[in-house]
């Protein structure tokens, strides 16, 4: 019976080498000369600190980074920038975690949506990945469609296609 899993996954390595190109872009920008911004990566927990000293040039990173990640082939959507920054001391310090793996509502969502679409497939919920299987594979490929399509607030890759 063919089957694929729907995951939620960063590469830990491709978004090193994309906060790597964002800090030297930060370096070599005129409107960061003189200025004490910095970014720190903790790869093994995949959370981005950023340390700057207003709001504007906070936000000016925040953009930087997510474009870099974009051109390395991270989907925007797996920056949680939802936590709000805070002042310490002169400067604005703002943790940026990189969400990886799916949590219990976004797999409800996903696995509800399969089912209201009336496809002939089986989903089900293993861990934080979901695994969708059919008889048919044009079943799976409308299932990889509908995904697309939609938004449910993560960054969405098919993985495991087995026929």
């Amino acid at each position: 019976m063919p089957s694929f899993d729907i995951i939620s996954k960063v590469d830990a390595q491709t978004a090193e080498n994309a906060i790597n190109v964002a800090k030297k872009e930060v370096v070599n920008r005129y409107d960061f000369h003189g200025s004490k911004s910095d970014i720190d990566f903790n790869k093994k927990d995949l959370v981005i600190n950023i340390t700057t000293e207003n709001d504007m040039r906070l936000d000016a990173i925040i953009d930087i980074l997510i474009s870099r990640a974009g051109k390395q082939g991270i989907d925007p959507r797996a920056f949680d920038v939802s936590k709000e920054h805070y002042a310490s001391g002169p400067m604005v310090k703002k943790e940026i975690k990189m969400r990886n793996g799916l949590d219990k509502d976004a797999m409800k969502k996903i696995t509800k949506a399969i089912k209201d679409s009336g496809l002939k497939v089986q989903a089900a919920q293993m861990d934080n990945i979901i695994r969708v299987s059919a008889k048919k594979i044009d079943d799976l490929q409308a299932v990889m469609a509908l995904c697309r399509k939609e938004d449910f607030g993560y960054a969405l890759q098919f993985d495991n296609m087995k026929s």
